[in-house]
């Protein structure tokens, strides 16, 4: 038909993909379809698959300067960012119907995503958590005596959501720098972005064609889930925390799990920034992180805390939100929503106007037929969850110091605070914002588009995925007793 466009997703180094069972899978949106072959392996191919790999990146990867390194993600992804190459010119067709974003806003977000990779960034990748690059490559000496090396994984393995495209490229990179194999397990929702790196690597790099495998299954397939946990040295799991949990369970002892689970970010709005000049820019902002791939990211803010005292009182800020999600809409409409999203969103908007009939000090703003919705509460409460998908809540604060309790009561979920104040104000705050648990604090408006180095969720992106070896003074001081020197 037409309208309808075909692909293949995966990536399956050593195998024989004539002999490989390929399952197909629909896509509609936009008024066009994706028709989309993902490979269904058994558990004996998955296991020669991570054997495959591993080797592979034994031989290709491990004696390879990480410089080297370096410079081929950077080929790749400048191949990725051309506008005229045919495999981009195919993914920006095929996302954002297999996705449901809109267009433009899949290419700017892929494009952002992207440029953290570029050459520059990796080095700061690199230097943040290794100060040192060259642990990577052999032994460096040690300020306190001795030397040490770091060691990459043999085979790194990972589990993604598909909530947000680009989501894989952080720990696929990640793997390739600390000189590790790759086994990814892509989501049914989106299994096109890790695919496509894998094919472009293939291309720009051959020797490391290898060292990566993009496979799929559906989930909840246990004995695939137990070879993969057997097979691999560290698995990343990106997903709900039941998710996580599920994978921990079967993850044998002495492997690390590496988990991003729920989360939940918030945005801090000081009176500062609610002069006559400002305030229309800082809702603009939250705005923007309200829209940016429809909430679907741990990043994307559900709670905004304004604080009272400025030139424009909460409640108007919670209606330039709403009018600026307006505006957006024009721009980047919201996809469309699933039967299940669809209840969701309805039965969170009830939940607001059942408050308001119950004399609470609420205002829900947007109607049941706008692709957005704000809900203004006079009275902070600790944030929750809303129905995603441009559903917000602005919550009004005498003091921006009275949120820290609040957050207190969701350490366990918080991740990134987005922050309009000045820098007085930054500085002051932020150490109270660390101490609840939140791992990220940035600039409104910047909350979905986190910096090349960023600790996602507290943790390191390369440190987590080696293990260090040290060889003590005391060996090398040893060791000069049987030199062919020695006195």
């Amino acid at each position: 038909m037409k309208n309808t466009l075909h692909t293949r997703a995966g990536h399956l180094p050593g195998q024989d993909l004539s002999r490989t069972e390929w399952v197909s899978r629909s896509f509609s949106a936009h008024g066009r379809t994706v028709e989309l072959s993902l490979p269904r392996i058994s558990p004996d191919q998955l296991q020669a698959l991570a054997h495959y790999t591993a080797l592979s990146a034994k031989t290709q990867l491990a004696g390879m300067p990480v410089l080297e390194i370096v410079d081929i993600i950077d080929r790749v992804i400048a191949r990725m960012l051309d506008a005229n190459h045919p495999m981009r010119r195919e993914m920006d067709a095929l996302l954002p119907i297999v996705s449901g974003f809109d267009a433009e806003m899949t290419r700017l977000g892929i494009n952002a995503c992207l440029k953290n990779f570029r050459r520059p960034q990796l080095l700061r990748f690199l230097a943040e958590d290794f100060g040192d690059i060259g642990l990577l490559d052999g032994f460096r000496p040690r300020p306190r005596g001795g030397w040490a090396h770091a060691c990459g994984a043999c085979l790194v393995g990972h589990v993604w959501a598909g909530n947000v495209p680009g989501l894989p490229l952080w720990s696929l990179v990640s793997a390739l720098l600390v000189k590790s194999g790759s086994v990814g397990k892509v989501s049914s929702a989106e299994p096109l972005v890790a695919s496509w790196f894998a094919h472009t690597l293939a291309e720009v790099e051959p020797r490391l064609a290898d060292t990566l495998a993009i496979v799929w299954w559906p989930g909840g397939e246990t004995a695939l889930e137990e070879v993969l946990c057997r097979e691999v040295e560290v698995l990343k799991v990106y997903g709900s925390d039941a998710a996580v949990a599920a994978w921990q369970r079967l993850l044998p002892a002495g492997k690390r799990l590496l988990p991003h689970g729920n989360k939940l970010s918030v945005g801090m709005v000081s009176a500062a920034a609610l002069d006559t000049r400002q305030a229309q820019l800082a809702a603009r902002q939250a705005a923007l992180d309200i829209m940016r791939w429809d909430q679907q990211g741990c990043y994307s803010p559900q709670v905004v805390y304004v604080e009272r005292g400025g030139a424009l009182d909460p409640a108007d800020f919670a209606r330039h939100v709403g009018g600026e999600l307006a505006a957006l809409q024009h721009s980047f409409p919201r996809r469309a929503l699933t039967l299940e999203d669809a209840s969701s969103a309805a039965h969170w908007r009830q939940a607001q106007e059942l408050a308001m009939l119950q004399g609470q000090d609420v205002e829900l703003l947007g109607g049941p037929d706008t692709p957005w919705a704000v809900a203004y509460f006079a009275t902070p409460r600790p944030p929750e969850a809303t129905a995603l998908h441009r559903t917000v809540c602005v919550m009004a604060v005498d003091r921006l110091e009275d949120t820290i309790p609040l957050l207190e009561k969701r350490r366990t979920w918080l991740q990134t605070v987005g922050v309009a104040a000045t820098p007085e104000e930054l500085f002051r705050l932020a150490p109270l914002i660390a101490r609840t648990g939140v791992t990220r604090i940035c600039a409104l408006g910047h909350m979905t588009t986190p910096e090349a180095g960023w600790h996602n969720d507290g943790r390191f992106n390369l440190l987590d995925l080696v293990h260090m070896v040290d060889i003590d003074p005391c060996a090398e001081a040893a060791a000069e007793q049987f030199a062919t020197y020695r006195d």
